[in-house]
């Protein structure tokens, strides 16, 4: 999970994609408005296809620990 990066000072200190102004919110935003993989990339030519992978698994992580603490 190294490709999502915090950095206090940038984005208001969200989840970014390898230090870019790239938030998590801002991909995962996109594909749920029904951007592809593709028209997110032509769009943003410095992210990778395991760039926004990652972006879903860390969604996928948070959404899995925050149903654990709610299980708890």
């Amino acid at each position: 999970m190294n490709i999502i990066t915090l950095e206090p000072g940038k984005r208001g200190g969200r989840p970014c994609i390898r230090g870019l102004r790239i938030s998590v919110y801002d991909v995962l935003s996109m594909l749920s408005s029904g951007m592809s993989q593709q028209e997110i990339q032509d769009d943003f030519p410095e992210l990778t296809a395991q760039d926004i992978l990652a972006v879903l698994a860390y969604a996928a992580d948070r959404e899995h620990q925050v149903f654990s603490l709610k299980a708890q």
